[in-house]
């Protein structure tokens, strides 16, 4: 089973900004960007996302 296949089983997210894992069915913290769902462990990685989400889907 593959990785990514293996994070849609059991509803995995990475955090984009800290790169943490964040179980999507319990994160407080998430934001919706060009129809896409992102999930996030703290507020602050949230705030960074929201300010700048480019400078984080690049890498």
């Amino acid at each position: 089973m593959s990785a990514l296949l293996i994070f849609e089983v059991m509803n995995l997210a990475i955090d984009p900004v800290c790169k943490m894992t964040v179980d999507e069915k319990t994160a407080k913290f998430k934001t919706e960007y060009r129809g896409t769902t992102y999930y996030f462990c703290a507020p602050g990685c949230k705030r960074a996302f929201e300010k700048d989400p480019e400078k984080y889907l690049k890498s």
